[in-house]
């Protein structure tokens, strides 16, 4: 029966890559001691040194066997492997928990089977695996999966880092972890075609002349969702659309790709949203049709 966390827990981490050391850090900065962590890479072992101070680095199984809190922090592909690996030395009671976004605590079932008790901790933030993301912890989004009995060990382990836990089930793990894909990953992209198109067109600082607009895109999108729509395709301007597409095929053909893809969800986001008519939505569709897009 799981009742709660302990004042203090004996901490291990298996991956002490940038995640891995840095919640450590947090979790040491609160009292709880790290017993251990594993490191793999030069630049592992230095991250932990630098962050975690005097934790000595340990074989994976020694990691796992005397900690009463087992932190996997490896990459997604890894997780069930390093589960496998870890569970014949686990011992009942014992909590252990993975970072991985994608998963919930299914992925974690050969340690359960050993009357571990698993849990899902997700900070939804990059990390650099500096001391600067102590801070950035502060108030950070984890999204939670735990069983119902040990939901108030994983939100108490998310506020005493300083982060502030959702609770997501176990069948959504994988759409919230779309999601967070999809928005952060493919703004990057987006943001580095930006760049490079004012690039191409001789602004020497593209970085200054489009923050302030960017920001202010995100932070009304935040606000308003589909409200916040704005340029030639919410407009229904197929001819500022078509000269786009026309000059963006000669320059930088790859953006064009982008270009279209999102002007074709802008267009439909925009008429279900009651912006454009059906009219107007069919006028834009037919210009990116007929520039060499899907046709459906």
């Amino acid at each position: 029966m799981v009742t709660a966390v302990p004042p203090r827990l004996r901490v291990g981490i298996i991956g002490s890559g940038r995640v891995g050391a840095v919640l450590g850090a947090a979790l040491r900065r609160v009292g709880h001691q790290v017993t251990g962590v594993s490191a793999r890479t030069d630049l592992s072992r230095v991250r932990a040194e630098a962050l975690l101070p005097g934790v000595p680095i340990r074989p994976m199984p020694e990691v796992a066997a005397d900690c009463d809190l087992l932190l996997l922090t490896v990459s997604d592909d890894a997780l069930a492997s390093v589960t496998a690996d870890v569970a014949t030395v686990v011992h009942p009671g014992q909590y252990v928990a993975h970072t991985a976004g994608r998963f919930g605590i299914g992925v974690l079932d050969p340690v359960t089977l050993s009357a571990a008790i698993p849990l899902a901790l997700h900070p939804a933030m990059t990390f650099t695996g500096t001391s600067l993301d102590l801070t950035r912890l502060e108030d950070c989004p984890f999204a939670v999966t735990a069983a119902p009995e040990a939901l108030p060990v994983a939100e108490a382990l998310v506020i005493e880092m300083g982060g502030d836990p959702i609770v997501v089930s176990e069948e959504s793990r994988l759409i919230y972890h779309a999601a967070l894909a999809h928005g952060a990953n493919h703004l990057v992209t987006l943001v580095a075609q930006t760049r490079e198109l004012l690039g191409l067109a001789g602004v020497s600082d593209p970085a200054r002349l489009v923050g302030p607009l960017l920001r202010a895109a995100l932070d009304n999108a935040l606000r308003e969702g589909d409200a916040a729509l704005t340029g030639p395709v919410a407009r229904g301007d197929t001819g500022t659309l078509t000269e786009h597409l026309d000059d963006l095929g000669e320059v930088a053909p790859d953006i064009a790709v982008t270009y279209r893809a999102l002007a074709r969800s802008t267009a439909q986001r925009a008429h279900d949203a009651g912006t454009l008519s059906d009219e107007q939505r069919d006028r834009l569709l037919a210009v990116l049709d007929a520039e060499g897009g899907d046709r459906t």
